[in-house]
């Protein structure tokens, strides 16, 4: 069974267990940023971010690239430590939050701490998550000049109403602006979507793919909404003032999603990701799938190296005095046991469009997964679990046949 421990704050030299650093050498080690900041708190969100008010004394956005940048540097003291092998960061994703309500120079000098501590691998990718209504023309030119090499929009929809339930502050019709912007400075781009909000009906579901689409992005992600308890959204379905989405619903525009977007030349390459083509697909995330080395920076932020899982303390103040103190802002520890990482394999693997190569004592169970539609029989048949469009719509089934 997985062990897990909690502790808030550790030296540097006392996190990674030893056996991290067994086959690290061929797996690949990226950043993750974790910017918790927003200007206003959406009624479905609830992701580990704060707004100006929430934040309180001893935490502010002047101070936390500084915080971030000695966390990076208690990092590296804690892989040399285990006595992981020195290797170049080969993705940099910065999430949200929205990180670009930080001025360029600070996501700059988060980057900068990276390259000059680890380094960073030719044709690196390097993300920054952005609203729209978030960014200039000069951002993005400062951004890509530093190195930054993507920027993923978080669009959402294009229909007013539909904006408006997710309370979304940003103008639909921004979006394209920012979009030429980007691709001016040379950043290749992302557009996030989210289908399945309260009261948004197929037609506007298509609106918003078709806007996407005509905008022409490097890559599309299409998220179905996650109603969750504890938002102010959750509060509202329960109480009956928004409608709950129905699956069949989310299952129609997830179909509806599939085929505009393979007819406008995107290809699925994960469940909710789509791209022009493979050098357009995020990298940083396909690391996360494929279970590889990975450092979570900032409140909230979890990390994975060598089937050790960690997460930071979540609140700005509590996190910078750590780091301040030369500690690590960790929270809890878990340390995932053979059974699990098989498990885990299959849950992130089976999501990928080159499926899952599934082990000889599983592979019995593919033929009825075949027979239902899930799984695609040719590949089946070399023992690969590859997900057909009902698979995509069924992945958890396809899983749970998969999982001992």
């Amino acid at each position: 069974m997985p062990m897990t421990t909690a502790q808030r704050g550790r030296p540097p030299q006392a996190l990674l267990g030893e056996n991290v650093g067994q086959g690290a050498g061929e797996r690949e080690f990226s950043v993750y940023l974790h910017v918790p900041f927003c200007s206003v708190r959406c009624g479905y969100c609830d992701f580990n971010t704060y707004t100006a008010t929430e934040l309180g004394e001893g935490a502010n956005r002047s101070d936390y690239a500084d915080s971030a940048v000695t966390e990076i540097t208690l990092a590296a003291e804690s892989m040399a430590a285990a006595g992981l092998p020195e290797r170049a960061v080969s993705t940099v994703f910065v999430g949200g939050g929205t990180p670009t309500l930080l001025p360029p120079r600070d996501l700059v000098a988060m980057l900068t701490a990276i390259e000059s501590t680890w380094g960073l691998t030719p044709g690196v990718e390097v993300t920054t998550e952005a609203n729209p209504d978030s960014v200039t023309a000069a951002d993005l030119r400062e951004l890509a000049a530093a190195g930054f090499t993507r920027v993923s929009f978080g669009m959402q929809s294009a229909v007013p109403d539909v904006l408006a339930t997710l309370e979304r502050t940003h103008d639909p019709h921004r979006v394209p602006q920012v979009v030429d912007w980007a691709r001016q400075a040379g950043l290749q781009v992302s557009l996030d979507l989210i289908y399945g909000t309260p009261g948004e009906t197929l037609a506007d579901w298509e609106t918003s793919l078709q806007a996407a689409i005509a905008m022409a992005p490097d890559h599309i992600s299409a998220y179905a909404l996650v109603v969750e308890p504890g938002t102010k959204m959750g509060a509202q379905v329960r109480r009956g003032l928004l409608p709950m989405p129905a699956d069949d619903d989310e299952a129609d525009k997830y179909e509806l999603a599939a085929a505009l977007l393979a007819d406008a030349g995107y290809g699925w390459y994960e469940i909710s990701n789509f791209a022009r083509d493979e050098a357009s697909r995020c990298r940083h995330n396909i690391a996360y799938w494929r279970s590889q080395d990975w450092w979570g920076v900032g409140p909230g932020a979890h990390s994975h190296i060598g089937g050790q899982r960690w997460w930071n303390v979540k609140h700005p103040r509590p996190y910078a005095q750590l780091v301040a103190d030369g500690l690590l802002p960790v929270d809890g520890v878990e340390v995932l046991d053979d059974a699990q990482r098989a498990d885990e394999e299959i849950l992130l693997g089976v999501r990928l469009i080159e499926g899952l190569q599934v082990a000889p004592g599983k592979r019995d169970r593919l033929p009825a997964l075949v027979t239902g539609g899930l799984l695609e029989a040719e590949a089946a048949a070399d023992g690969v679990a590859q997900l057909t469009l009902r698979g995509r719509l069924l992945a958890d089934t396809v899983v749970r046949e998969l999982v001992d």
